[in-house]
């Protein structure tokens, strides 16, 4: 089997739902001749011509306004807003537009279109390209929110999302695009190539939405994560020698409820853990979640580990991350409790 890095594979998964459904269209900023600012895209206009796969003005509402145009008649477009952070003048038309067409419309029209998005921090590109946004998107009915943390997750969930006859936020971690990031390291330190998550299988097959993975199976405590912090999960599981189960939830909505309660009821404990500011992040609502259903079989406190609640940390973005050795604390306090 073939082993890809995840832009390789993000960029594989778009080939194929190009070459099977001619309706498939990619474009955004620099998406086209110059193949996206991370190269996602390289090749693919040269492939399948400009009419399928072009840049777009430096629009981001208009970006995502076309799209739903498009998808509201019928195509599916994939496209790409360059940085999660840039999203914010498009807010309006995902939310207000794409997430409600099939409710507002009785069903009449469904949006069948992809935003790509590069998300969180890890190339010191500061406050404005660095953000995890993903809180505001499940806020929200009718869409869906997913977030790969493998190549191989991340080819199969991009087609599914392509296909999904919803509109689909896929955000990709951009600490992940070239290797694992195991947590002990500032940067990936052996290439997807040589990892064996590595894996990517040719051409077409799916993960299906709404579905998460066990990662590490543990008796102790259960951590819940997704994206980035899945490797610091595993590393900080590994450091401790706490027998530590790592869910990676890789759907955000629609979560895998079932899978996050049978992992806590049969640990009795908890560790949430994400890359974005604490205060009403994504984990507050899995530790309400977890509270809500598997109360009476928690054994210690929900403890959360997540990002600072400050404006984006340039030049302290490293410690800004959690990383496995507060990762391991809240394991270890978890234990004691």
């Amino acid at each position: 089997m073939p082993r890809m890095t995840m832009i390789q594979a993000v960029r594989d998964a778009m080939d194929v739902a190009m070459g099977r459904d001619e309706r498939v269209v990619v474009y955004g900023e620099d998406v086209g001749y110059f193949g996206g600012v991370f190269r996602a895209t390289q090749g693919l206009q040269e492939k399948y011509g400009r009419h399928r796969c072009f840049d777009a003005p430096i629009s981001e509402s208009g970006i995502v306004g076309t799209a739903i145009g498009m998808a509201a008649n019928g195509m599916r477009p994939c496209v790409e807003i360059q940085f999660a952070d840039y999203m914010y003048p498009a807010y309006d038309q995902i939310t207000q537009e794409a997430a409600r067409i099939r409710y507002r419309s009785n069903a009449d029209f469904t949006c069948p279109m992809v935003i790509r998005m590069p998300t969180g921090g890890g190339i010191f590109g500061g406050q404005t390209h660095s953000q995890s946004p993903e809180a505001l998107f499940t806020h929200v009915a009718g869409q869906k929110v997913v977030v790969p943390c493998t190549p191989y997750d991340a080819k199969g969930l991009l087609i599914a999302a392509i296909e999904d006859p919803d509109p689909v936020i896929f955000l990709e971690p951009k600490r992940l695009y070239n290797g694992p990031f195991d947590g002990h390291y500032e940067r990936p330190v052996t290439g997807w190539g040589k990892h064996p998550d590595g894996e990517v299988p040719e051409g077409y097959y799916t993960v299906p939405l709404g579905q998460a993975a066990v990662r590490r199976e543990g008796r102790e405590v259960t951590i819940l994560a997704y994206g980035t912090m899945v490797h610091v999960a595993l590393a900080a599981a590994e450091d401790t020698g706490i027998d530590a189960e790592v869910i990676d939830l890789r759907t955000l909505l629609p979560y895998d409820l079932e899978a996050i309660t049978a992992s806590v009821r049969k640990t009795g404990r908890c560790v949430i853990l994400h890359e974005a500011t604490l205060t009403s992040g994504f984990g507050a609502e899995l530790a309400a979640l977890v509270a809500e259903h598997c109360f009476y079989h928690l054994e210690a406190p929900i403890r959360r580990v997540a990002g600072w609640d400050t404006p984006y940390p340039h030049a302290q973005e490293w410690d800004y991350f959690p990383g496995p050795v507060r990762v391991g604390e809240a394991l270890k306090q978890t234990m004691e409790a």
